[in-house]
């Protein structure tokens, strides 16, 4: 392989590596307003049903988005190899505004009935389509300008738009909401900063336009060289397709995980288990992101000297191992009362085991009627950890040294059953009010500096996992099929393996009534990653892309 001589980066570039990130950082933000505001859109949408369900619901219609990335990526992706990387990232670009934009617009379930969920499910599958498309094309745009011994810098801009991104709709969100009181901005104030992104969307498409394409495609299209049929080279070719799974499996599968619990779960876990107030939770992680985002561009560049594989794989390591201290001394630290009320006064449900079900219910539609399956509900419902042990007869909540027998629901009229309801939460309420169990976090108590700090790490973690990540990937696979390649792991990764964190963290803390075992899932999947990654990936960083047609 020749060597090709590191250079000073110049106008053009800086020109490519600023119009690629702005219009992916505008992409971002359509993207995470509505994971952002999934409560209140919830209400909106998912009027019908009862309050839990509507959380659900709106978690699962922004789920739907993730999972579509992959076929994007595909689709996209096969475009971007055959026509061309620029057209093909533009056009992603105009889908996802205008479908953010749409939303914005989109009358209530009281308005519309059930149309209104319908369209805004389709509104979300079309934008996890166009995202599909859009990461790999502009980390495949912006590496193939960049020179070599300095990809891993010039793409760590990039990987700081998705960061950005959330920042950019949490400040946006922040000042309206500030602006125009709390009720305002939950009636109908929540459209705003999805309709203020036709604004974003009109700059991005300006500034792409001004844009040409990358000197590797056309140095290909040039020779004759580019794929005719990019799907079937990329993963109907043995030796182009194992690395495909050796990027999901060894790279974008733990770094998925890493990054959507320290930019996403975060925000569910201070809201949900530490009863932390919603403004309050995303000013904190507005914060940690200002002070970990500059992470991207040190670890990106570090990776040009020391190589991309050590770093992705110490942020995994160092992510597993600290998730559950981290996670408990937040706790500590956004709600001392509570952690000190669970370690004076801890909570176990004594229940026969053949009386419990899985407490997950995403449909909303099954119907908990035995006495243990009523007591899980309660404290779930109270975002309350406890401990199950084995027993006969009806199931028991001890709460210190209080307990409550709990009732089956299975038989009773609907009033005897809104009756017998009404007792047992007003029991269980008084009870873990009596053993110190807040109803809320209590600002006053928080430790703020601390709660930034230790999300600050998480958000360090994830500038480890993510900031060499996109230099890497390119660099896995050869010109004439990078854009359908790098694509595909790269969004099955972070679209299921990590989009889909929040509601599988949700199911595991349902069933095992433990706050912290939602953690489990990112931890096994960072280690999966990290061992296979580790034996069986190589590093890239030396690798001439150019030579790679």
């Amino acid at each position: 392989m020749a060597t090709i001589a590191a250079r000073p980066m110049s106008a053009e570039e800086r020109k490519v590596i600023f119009a690629s990130s702005l219009g992916t950082v505008f992409e971002w933000y359509d993207f995470y307003l509505y994971g952002t505001l999934a409560a209140i859109i919830g209400k909106q949408f998912f009027s019908n049903l009862d309050p839990n369900s509507q959380v659900i619901f709106s978690l699962l219609a922004f789920a739907a988005g993730f999972i579509v990335r992959p076929f994007g990526a595909i689709f996209f992706g096969r475009l971007g190899d055959m026509i061309g990387r620029k057209y093909t990232f533009l056009v992603t670009i105009l889908i996802m505004g205008l479908s953010t934009f749409i939303v914005g617009l989109l009358p209530g379930y009281a308005s519309i009935g059930v149309a209104a969920p319908v369209i805004l499910i389709g509104l979300r599958l079309l934008q996890g389509l166009a995202l599909g498309g859009e990461y790999g094309g502009a980390a495949t745009y912006v590496a193939e300008h960049a020179p070599h011994g300095k990809r891993g810098a010039y793409t760590s801009w990039i990987q700081t738009t998705a960061t950005l991104g959330l920042f950019l709709s949490l400040l946006v969100i922040l000042g309206v909401r500030t602006t125009m009181g709390e009720a305002a901005f939950a009636e109908w104030g929540w459209r705003i900063p999805f309709l203020v992104s036709i604004l974003l969307l009109g700059i991005s498409v300006w500034i792409r336009l001004s844009l040409n394409e990358s000197p590797a495609f056309q140095r290909m299209k040039a020779e004759g060289k580019t794929s005719k049929s990019p799907l079937t080279e990329s993963f109907g070719q043995w030796k182009n397709m194992k690395i495909v799974i050796l990027a999901l499996v060894g790279l974008t599968m733990g770094q998925a995980v890493v990054w959507y619990t320290g930019q996403f779960y975060t925000q569910f876990f201070l809201t949900g288990s530490l009863k932390v107030d919603g403004a309050t939770a995303n000013i904190l992680v507005a914060l940690s992101l200002l002070i970990g985002t500059p992470f991207f561009l040190i670890f990106g560049s570090l990776s040009d000297k020391i190589g991309r594989k050590p770093i992705i794989m110490a942020g995994l390591l160092i992510a597993a191992v600290t998730y559950f201290p981290i996670f408990k001394l937040l706790t500590e630290a956004a709600n001392p009362d509570l952690a000190k009320a669970q370690a004076a006064s801890k909570v176990v449900v004594t229940a026969d085991p053949k009386e419990c079900s899985f407490q997950f219910n995403p449909t909303g539609t099954a119907r908990f009627t035995s006495s243990c399956d009523v007591a899980k509900q309660v404290l779930a419902a109270g975002s309350v950890s406890y401990e199950t042990v084995d027993g006969t007869g009806p199931a028991k909540i001890a709460i210190g040294d209080k307990v409550i027998e709990s009732y089956t629901a299975s038989g009773l009229s609907a009033d005897d059953a809104k009756k017998k309801d009404a007792q047992f939460k007003g029991a269980v309420a008084a009870a873990l009010k009596d053993h110190g169990y807040p109803t809320k976090a209590d600002p006053a108590k928080m430790n703020k500096p601390l709660i930034v700090l230790l999300l600050s790490i998480l958000v360090i973690y994830v500038t480890m996992v993510y900031g060499p990540i996109a230099a890497m990937l390119v660099e896995m696979f050869p010109t004439r099929i990078r854009y359908t390649s790098m694509s595909l792991p790269y969004h099955i990764g972070n679209g299921w393996f990590g989009g889909l964190l929040p509601a599988t963290a949700l199911a595991i803390v349902a069933q095992t009534g433990n706050m912290y075992n939602g953690l489990w899932y990112p931890i096994i999947i960072a280690v999966v990653t990290l061992v296979i990654g580790t034996l069986f990936v190589r590093e890239t960083k030396d690798v001439d892309i150019y030579a790679r047609d």
